[in-house]
């Protein structure tokens, strides 16, 4: 994520700011112009779960990250708000950094996705929720913004990595899946990388949650739920595009200099170099490691691209970067 600038001292303010740390300005962000604003107008939900976007046209309340949420959890339970809030923070910052590659932003005449937000803590008593994709719709527990409850999962799951953010990038990969497949070249191209996603998906989880990742898979898999189903691959793979992407841009934003064999982009979600960007992008990660284990922490980014890997992201990032491709 770059760095933005107070409209009234010109300080630096950061993107989920509502007020300037500098000078106490009231700020906002708006997505049309990728840039922090006098608050004006700004989204009715700012004062209930602190969004800080700029309303829509006169006419909408809701600013355009919000005004793509159709459910939320009943907010008569204790914390259902505090931990929606969190999953909107996470969305807001999943969706603006899709807008940097031309998917999702106001200027995106294609179908956008449709967020539920539900909570397993309802006032009928306790409820089921399944996370997932289904034409369009992109379903959350928002008991995932719970620290406590996100990292027993991980270790349940034997996961490396867990974050509302990753769930929101993985399930978002799955819509642009339905959006690229009408792409002239695209779903062949995949299916020679990825494999034949009509394989039976039901069938394929089932195999998989049952027995385990295949022998050897991260010689091909950036992650074991990867090598479930070609769809997965895709999502993991497209999901690890978006954070290596994002961690490039924000340590340029801050001016973090790293030991790599290419020079960073100035503006990561602008380059057509693949191959570069995610040599730089891993190379980061192994100095970002060696500070987070500085402060006895896990692993920034605990994860080995093999050379099938890298293929299969500098596939995704060719289709992903489409503004920069377009140009």
């Amino acid at each position: 994520m770059k760095l933005y600038e107070c409209p009234s001292c010109g300080a630096t303010v950061y993107f989920s700011n509502s007020v300037c740390g500098n000078c106490g300005a009231h700020i906002a962000y708006t997505p049309e112009a990728d840039a922090i604003v006098a608050a004006a107008n700004t989204c009715s939900n700012r004062d209930s779960i602190g969004c800080n976007w700029v309303a829509g046209d006169p006419d909408e309340p809701l600013c355009h990250s919000c005004q793509m949420t159709d459910v939320v959890p009943d907010l008569s339970i204790d914390p259902n708000r505090a931990l929606w809030a969190e999953g909107e923070a996470a969305k807001r910052w999943a969706l603006a950094t899709l807008a940097r590659w031309g998917w999702f932003g106001p200027d995106d005449p294609g179908p956008l996705p449709s967020f539920h937000f539900k909570s397993e803590r309802t006032r009928d008593g306790q409820a089921q929720v399944t996370m997932g994709h289904a034409e369009g719709v992109i379903t959350l527990n928002v008991a995932e913004a719970d620290d406590a409850i996100r990292v027993r999962n991980r270790e349940m799951l034997d996961e490396e990595y867990r974050t509302m953010l990753g769930h929101l990038r993985h399930e978002l990969a799955h819509f642009l899946f339905d959006r690229l497949s009408d792409a002239p070249r695209f779903t062949e191209a995949f299916r020679a990388l990825f494999g034949d996603e009509r394989a039976d998906y039901g069938a394929a989880l089932e195999r998989h949650y049952a027995e385990g990742p295949p022998a050897g898979w991260r010689e091909r898999h950036i992650t074991p739920y990867a090598s479930a189903h070609p769809h997965e691959d895709w999502a993991e793979t497209v999901a690890h595009m978006m954070h290596l992407t994002d961690m490039v841009d924000s340590a340029v934003a801050v001016g973090i200099g790293w030991p790599s064999v290419y020079a960073p982009p100035a503006d990561a979600y602008a380059t057509t170099e693949s191959d570069a960007l995610i040599h730089v992008a891993v190379d980061l990660g192994l100095a970002s490691n060696q500070l987070t284990r500085a402060m006895g922490l896990n692993d920034l980014y605990p994860f080995v691209l093999t050379d099938t890997v890298r293929d299969k992201l500098e596939f995704a990032h060719f289709w992903l970067n489409r503004r920069a491709r377009m140009a």
